[in-house]
């Protein structure tokens, strides 16, 4: 990871009151990804260089994450201010971009999508905010107690990834470990209430791009074969896709399946129409 954060160029902008973070790399036309809770931009630690092929890739830690300030009040449109604000100063108001969100960085992609003009493609990994049923899993440990111990805080996390992230034992590896550590020690804006209170199908009832939805097969954030349909009802041109033996942190655990199938998404015309069948990859 060293060596990609030195082939990156880093931004601290100012927006409505506090700085945000930016990561960027690559040249030609802006793709945006956003990240999870408890999370920071190091959740595309494995897609930001293949997704550049054809695209300068731009990713924040999110008000409230990572090296960002939080926002001004924990509400979601206080962090949309503070986070389309600083997007808008570094690539103009005006200017046409790809966007894709992870968990709830899923359902602040669908806000920036309906509220900015430009965004022309839309992709959602293992959205939040669909109100629909969760998976049984096992309980998540608190790792507050386990801070001033290394192995302890270790175990815990490794605990909570396979639980709540990934799904492959191996999955759990030394640098997953550290991104989900790291970015959990790093978050001050909880995002927990806002996800589970919905609003995911309103907004893709008004998104005027087209829509790629993505979940891990064994996500346990929701039921992607029951979920993937309705969702794809709500527009007229979604495709959907369920990625075989990964969790919800998809784009990790599936990396190179991920990449390809962003890759293949952003070469599509945007007026595309949707396909009769859903995919499995």
């Amino acid at each position: 990871m060293a060596a990609l954060e030195q082939r990156m160029q880093r931004h601290v902008v100012q927006s409505h009151g506090g700085q945000v973070v930016w990561w960027t790399l690559g040249s030609g036309r802006p793709l945006v990804l956003l990240h999870g809770g408890h999370g920071s931009w190091q959740h595309w630690v494995r897609n930001v260089e293949a997704l550049t092929t054809r695209r300068s890739v731009w990713v924040p830690d999110m008000p409230g994450y990572g090296d960002s300030d939080a926002p001004a009040e924990p509400t979601m449109g206080s962090l949309l201010d503070r986070l389309t604000g600083s997007l808008d100063t570094l690539l103009g108001p005006s200017t046409s971009i790809d966007l894709a969100g992870f968990s709830f960085g899923g359902l602040v992609a669908a806000h920036v999508a309906v509220a900015r003009r430009g965004v022309d493609r839309l992709a959602l990994l293992g959205p939040a905010g669909h109100g629909g049923p969760r998976r049984p899993r096992s309980e998540l440990v608190s790792w507050r107690h386990a801070v001033d111990d290394a192995a302890a805080l270790a175990q815990v996390m490794r605990h909570n990834l396979l639980a709540h992230m990934l799904h492959q034992p191996d999955s759990a590896d030394p640098l997953a470990l550290r991104v989900h550590t790291e970015a959990c020690l790093q978050t001050r804006f909880r995002s927990k209430g806002i996800s589970r209170a919905g609003g995911l199908h309103a907004l893709l009832h008004q998104a005027a791009c087209p829509v790629l939805l993505v979940w891990g097969a064994h996500d346990v954030t929701a039921t992607p074969d029951l979920l993937a349909p309705e969702l794809a009802a709500c527009h007229p041109r979604s495709r959907t896709a369920i990625v075989a033996d990964a969790g919800h942190w998809v784009q990790y655990e599936s990396a190179p399946a991920i990449n390809a199938l962003l890759r293949d998404w952003l070469a599509l015309s945007p007026t595309f129409e949707r396909p009769s069948h859903h995919a499995r990859h």
